[in-house]
């Protein structure tokens, strides 16, 4: 049986892509034997200080935020820290996206290009729920190491990716495809050749559809009703 690749696209600190982390998951345990999940950043949170002040300047600024990003975290049940983006708010989404770049490089070395990224999932979600649970300012650097530091990542090397350039081009790759295959922002998951493009709050059930159909494999004279 063939596999199908997802691109799933998303920013660090998009309270959307924390509460979907359920819905992949699922999809994972559903279908991890026929999907080739492929984890990439977009820029929604790129300057999230001019983007809150900017966009949230008649709504109580960070203050009338946080509200709303507890008022969504509820209506899932995910667990959110009173801190965040109240007290606590990153500058970027970038430097979590950079380093969790070189932790995907790193382990991509160690495991083979065709080997599944285990650490570097658990990373970013160690990040993710970091900022949105316990309420740590995932903007900083001394912050993300400490965060992955029980998963057994090489830091070292992790560092050299950073210093040497290598992860600030992966991320800009990252960057360039979601303009190239014109993602609107965080998540979004990219399936089929790019012809497939879920964005924003995907129910479990719409996912498992398309991943379904597209594994049924049609016919070129048949059309796919997803």
């Amino acid at each position: 049986m063939s596999t199908i690749h997802v691109t799933y696209f998303s920013d660090v600190l998009c309270v959307w892509a924390y509460v979907a982390q359920p819905r992949l998951e699922e999809l994972k345990l559903q279908h991890g034997h026929q999907i080739a999940l492929e984890y990439r950043f977009c820029s929604v949170f790129g300057d999230a200080h001019f983007k809150l002040d900017t966009a949230w300047r008649e709504r109580d600024g960070f203050a009338g935020y946080a509200r709303h990003v507890q008022t969504t975290v509820e209506r899932f049940g995910a667990p959110l820290h009173p801190d965040t983006w109240l007290r606590t708010r990153p500058a970027s989404s970038m430097s979590p996206h950079l380093f969790l770049r070189a932790i995907m490089d790193w382990e991509r070395e160690v495991v083979g290009p065709a080997g599944a990224l285990d650490r570097s999932e658990q990373a970013i979600w160690a990040l993710r729920k970091g900022f949105f649970a316990d309420g740590h300012d995932i903007g900083r650097h001394q912050v993300q190491r400490a965060l992955v530091a029980p998963l057994g990542i090489d830091l070292d090397a992790v560092e050299h990716r950073i210093l040497s350039g290598s992860a600030f081009a992966s991320l800009a790759a990252d960057y360039q495809e979601a303009e190239k295959s014109r993602v609107e922002g965080s998540p979004t998951f990219i399936l089929n050749n790019g012809r497939q493009k879920l964005y924003g709050n995907i129910g479990f059930r719409i996912l498992d559809a398309n991943i379904r159909e597209l594994l049924r494999h049609p016919n070129a004279d048949e059309a796919s009703w997803c």
